[in-house]
């Protein structure tokens, strides 16, 4: 487990094992010891969730245990959760006008779990695997326009780019890779 660097996020972290103990929060021995656990039964734990954005990614700890969180937050759980069980995950930021979204694609289903979408019956979304693709569709899912998006590996409380692209002007018509 990596333990959090900040003070405030080590009495929280603390704070919410302890809270655990007391509470029916799902747990992270939980998830991993679900049978079958596919993403739509993975997006069915976090449905009573509250939205609460933080300006660091929560210990998967703190999230479970409070049962708030944003959308990196679940993401990279899904990601990490997921993939233990065998699954082929990304982590997709997009980037629009207002806003910045997360979500986890999964590559055997040809779709992505949305923090969004966590608590309807069809708790993913399809898209094709491109980054563009999936940009698409969470503009789409915001009424907005994307700008850039890109792929993310989360290690040692880090995010790392593996790739990014940006959506040109309609004269242009193409997407340009930023970074490989």
């Amino acid at each position: 487990m990596l333990l959090p660097s900040s003070p405030r996020m080590k009495s929280l972290l603390l704070l919410c094992v302890f809270a655990t103990s007391l509470s029916k929060a799902v747990t992270i021995e939980e998830l991993r010891n679900t049978p079958g656990l596919t993403p739509g039964r993975f997006a069915s734990f976090f449905s009573r969730f509250a939205f609460r954005y933080h300006s660091e990614v929560q210990p998967p700890e703190v999230f479970l245990a409070t049962e708030s969180g944003d959308c990196d937050d679940y993401a990279i759980l899904a990601a990490a959760i997921l993939k233990e069980k065998g699954y082929t995950t990304r982590l997709i930021t997009v980037r629009m006008l207002k806003v910045t979204h997360v979500v986890c694609y999964v590559a055997e289903t040809r779709s992505y779990l949305d923090y969004n979408n966590r608590g309807f019956i069809s708790s993913t979304v399809h898209s094709g695997p491109e980054i563009s693709e999936i940009a698409s569709h969470v503009a789409k899912s915001y009424r907005a326009k994307w700008s850039s998006a890109s792929e993310f590996i989360y290690e040692e409380g880090a995010k790392r780019l593996v790739k990014t692209i940006v959506e040109e002007s309609k004269d242009g018509g193409k997407l340009a890779a930023a970074l490989d």
